[in-house]
C-alpha cells in the first residue's frame, strides 16, 4: 500500500484542518473555556466520522465528555484501542508567544499552536491515517478510538468509564502518540513512563496582611517561611529528603543503564538548545538518567504577597505553591503523597500554619520491548524513518496508561512522533510538519505489521 503518495496528495487538507482544530482553546484547567473543550470535542467527533468511523459519540462523565468511535470490521481480526486526549494546557504567559496560542501559524516548517503537539496533532495523526487506510480498504485491525477531554487535569474521569464500559472498550492492546522521539534523524520509542504526585500547599501567618516596617523582623513572613521549607526538601546532592521517599524506588542495574546510555544525548546541544551554562540534578546520574529513571520534586508555581506593578512594602498573611513529584517504577502516587503531606506538616515551624492539597496522581509504567506490540510499531518506524528506533524512557507521566492495564488488561505502545524541542506546556508550543506527516504514514504500516504477527501466533 502507497500510504505516502496519498498523503502527498491530501497533505494540504490534513493540515488546514488541524489548524481548524488547534483554533479551538480547549483549556480544560479553566472553567471560562468550557463551551471551548465541548465545542472541540463534537468536532473530534465529526472528524472521525467524516474519517469512517461507526458507532461515534460522546460520552458524558462528570466532567467533560470522552469521545467514543470505531470500526469493526471483522471479529477475528485483532482490535486496537487508540488513546489520545483533546483538552490542551493553558496557554499562559501569554505574553510570551511569538504569535497568538489558539490562532496556529506556521513557521519554518513547524505549526505553532498550543495543543499542536500535545495532544491535538498527534491524535489527528491517527485520525487522517485511519482516513486513508479506510478511503484505501485497507483495515487489517479493528480500532476503536477514546479521545478524552480531561488529560491535562488528571483524567479523573476516565477510570470510572473504563469501568463502566468494559465491553465496549474491549480490545487487544492499546496504541498511544502523546510522546516523543529522539530526533527527526534517530525515531524512538518510548518504553517506560515516570508517574506522578501534584499537589498545592498553603502556609499562613498573620490574620491579614501587615506593614512590613511596622511587623517586619517579628512576625513570620510566610513566603520566606515556604521558601526554606522548600529549600529543605532537597539535599546538596540533590536528593530528595521527604522521609521514606526513597523507600520503594527501583535501581536499576549497571547494565541496564548502559542499555539506556545507547541512546544518543548530546549535553553541549543540551545545554546551547536551552541556554544554559550547566545542567543540574540528582548526584550520581546523567542528566538523561535524571529525566527518565529517577524520581523528582519541582516547584511549577509559587506566589504570595504582592506582585502588581510598582512598589507595596506589605507582609503577606499566606503563601502557596503548586509542587508535582514525578515517579518510577514501584512508587505510589498515593503513598508518596502522604509521605510528603506528613514531612511538610513535620519542617514546618510553629510560626506558621501549613495546609497540603492533593490535586491528581499518577503511576510509573514500564513497558515490555520484546511484545508483538512493540516490535509491530518499531518495524512501522523502520520502514517509514529508514532506520531501527532506539527504546527510550520518557520523563513525563500518562496516568490512564496504568489504569488501562490494571482495569481493562491491556498493554500499550507509546509511538509518540513530536520533538522534546516542540516547547509542551510552554509558549510556542509547535509541531514539526514534518512529524505529523511522518505520523501519518507510519501509523497504517503499524496496523499492517501487528495483525500480520498476530497470525503468525496463531
Amino acid at each position: 500500500m502507497d500510504f505516502k503518495s496519498t498523503i502527498e496528495q491530501e497533505k494540504g487538507r490534513f493540515i488546514d484542518e488541524l489548524i481548524e482544530l488547534l483554533s479551538i482553546p480547549s483549556v480544560s484547567a479553566d472553567p471560562a473555556y468550557k463551551a471551548d473543550v465541548l465545542r472541540t470535542a463534537e468536532s473530534v467527533k465529526q472528524f472521525l466520522i467524516a474519517a469512517g468511523a461507526e458507532n461515534a459519540e460522546i460520552c458524558p462523565t462528570n466532567g467533560y465528555p470522552i469521545v467514543y468511535a470505531d470500526k469493526i470490521t471483522d471479529p477475528n481480526k485483532p482490535t486496537v484501542l487508540v488513546y489520545g486526549h483533546y483538552d490542551v494546557q493553558p496557554p499562559d504567559p501569554i505574553n510570551l508567544w511569538h504569535s497568538p496560542p489558539f490562532k496556529p501559524v506556521i513557521k519554518d516548517g513547524k505549526i505553532y499552536a498550543r495543543g499542536a503537539a500535545d495532544d491535538k496533532g498527534q491524535v489527528f495523526m491517527h485520525v487522517k491515517a485511519f482516513e486513508i487506510m479506510v478511503k484505501n480498504n485497507h483495515l487489517p485491525c479493528n480500532i476503536k478510538f477514546l479521545i478524552e477531554g480531561e488529560e491535562e487535569v488528571g483524567s479523573s474521569n476516565l477510570e470510572p468509564f473504563l469501568k463502566n464500559n468494559l465491553e465496549k472498550l474491549k480490545a487487544d492492546m492499546v496504541l498511544i502518540s502523546d510522546t516523543s522521539i529522539i530526533a527527526n534523524d534517530i525515531p524512538s520509542i518510548n518504553t517506560g513512563l515516570r508517574g506522578l504526585s501534584y499537589l498545592e500547599v498553603e502556609v499562613t501567618g498573620p490574620n491579614r496582611d501587615l506593614h512590613s516596617g511596622v511587623y517586619g523582623g517579628g512576625v513570620a513572613n510566610p513566603i520566606n517561611t515556604l521558601c526554606d521549607m522548600i529549600s529543605s526538601m532537597k539535599d546538596k546532592d540533590g536528593r530528595i529528603t521527604i522521609d521514606g521517599f526513597y523507600d520503594q524506588v527501583e535501581e536499576l542495574s549497571q547494565q541496564e543503564r548502559a542499555m539506556l546510555a545507547e541512546a544518543p544525548f548530546d549535553e553541549e546541544a543540551f545545554k546551547k538548545e536551552l541556554k544554559i551554562d550547566a545542567t543540574s540534578g540528582e548526584k550520581g546520574y546523567t542528566t538523561p538518567e535524571r529525566t527518565s529513571i529517577r524520581p523528582t520534586l519541582d516547584v511549577n508555581g509559587i506566589w504570595g504577597g504582592y506582585i502588581g506593578e510598582g512598589a507595596k512594602t506589605v507582609l503577606p498573611s499566606k503563601a502557596f505553591a503548586k509542587i508535582s513529584m514525578r515517579l518510577v517504577p514501584n512508587q505510589s502516587s498515593e503513598e508518596i503523597t502522604e509521605k510528603f503531606r506528613k514531612h511538610f506538616l513535620k519542617i514546618a515551624p510553629p510560626s506558621v500554619k501549613v495546609e497540603v492539597r492533593p490535586h491528581h496522581g499518577g503511576e510509573p509504567v514500564v513497558t515490555p520491548i520484546d511484545s508483538k506490540e512493540y516490535l509491530a510499531a518499531a518495524m512501522a518506524m523502520e520502514k517509514t524513518f529508514g532506520k531501527k528506533p532506539v527504546p527510550a524512557r520518557g520523563g513525563g507521566s500518562i496516568p490512564i496508561v496504568a489504569s488501562f492495564e490494571n482495569i481493562l488488561g491491556l498493554k500499550s505502545v507509546l509511538m509518540g512522533f513530536s520533538l522534546d524541542t516542540d516547547d509542551i506546556h510552554s509558549p510556542n508550543e509547535h509541531f514539526g510538519i514534518f512529524n505529523f506527516l511522518k505520523g501519518i504514514e507510519t501509523i497504517p504500516w503499524f496496523y499492517t505489521y501487528y495483525a500480520a504477527l498476530r497470525k503468525n501466533l496463531h
